[in-house]
């Protein structure tokens, strides 16, 4: 069983300020954690000679690579063989994916058949209401339509806003529940979300933790804050340390 409140990592898309992977992984020590979930900001995972380099990277500074993402998987076998080739060559376990649906079922036999072969498994993002994964039904019809290798990624703060309940969704899909986006957002009048530090919005962050317990979960977690691009390492290490007190 993983405890969010000790094996906490960072979305590298938080610090989507800074270019330089040296400094990137600089920042995530400052925060108080030692792992990262890796983003095309920082790599281009279509281009297998930046991927040494940028894995001697974070060793070094000793942070650790436990998932990459969000990719976008439409049955491109080649290209999206990269992305299985980059994580296994990290040591990640996890992919945070969303599916185009235009290319399914066929995009989820090429993903089973990767994930089959790199011992990894695909945690789907539910990207909030504009899209289509972000109902916990039709995440429901896609789980009963696929292999136990594509599971969910459950993004907080974008279930809030499906008006979906974060903690129940932890619940429902804990059999299939690989990943953790903590994130959390207040709404105006509009329904516009804002970022806000963990625990401080509508995430109920203590109920989100007891269900992660009952249902034993044991997948990756990590922090997602999008404000202060060009300063986020305050309101990051205020998440760490609400994450923590829970």
């Amino acid at each position: 069983m993983t405890d969010i409140r000790n094996a906490t990592g960072v979305q590298s898309y938080c610090f989507r300020g800074f270019k330089e992977n040296s400094k990137v992984a600089s920042l995530v020590r400052e925060i108080g954690v030692s792992k990262i979930e890796l983003c095309g900001v920082h790599i281009d995972f279509n281009n297998e000679a930046e991927f040494d380099d940028v894995i001697a990277t974070y060793k070094a500074a000793g942070v650790e690579i436990v998932s990459i993402g969000v990719q976008g998987f439409d049955a491109n076998e080649a290209r999206e063989r990269l992305w299985f080739e980059f994580a296994k060559r990290a040591g990640a376990k996890y992919i945070s994916a969303h599916f185009n649906l235009g290319t399914v079922p066929a995009a989820y036999r090429v993903v089973e058949k990767l994930a089959d072969e790199y011992d990894i498994r695909i945690g789907i993002h539910n990207h909030g209401g504009r899209h289509w994964l972000g109902s916990a039904e039709v995440l429901s019809w896609v789980f009963a339509n696929t292999s136990e290798r594509i599971g969910l990624t459950l993004d907080t703060a974008w279930a809030l806003d499906s008006g979906e309940n974060p903690v129940a969704m932890a619940e429902r899909f804990g059999n299939r529940l690989y990943g953790l986006h903590v994130k959390d957002f207040v709404f105006d009048r509009a329904r516009r979300p804002e970022d806000v530090v963990v625990g401080t919005g509508n995430l109920d962050l203590p109920g989100l933790v007891k269900v992660l317990d009952k249902v034993n979960f044991n997948g990756y977690s990590v922090i997602e804050y999008e404000g202060d691009v060009d300063n986020p390492v305050p309101a990051l290490t205020q998440c760490v340390k609400q994450i923590k007190g829970v």
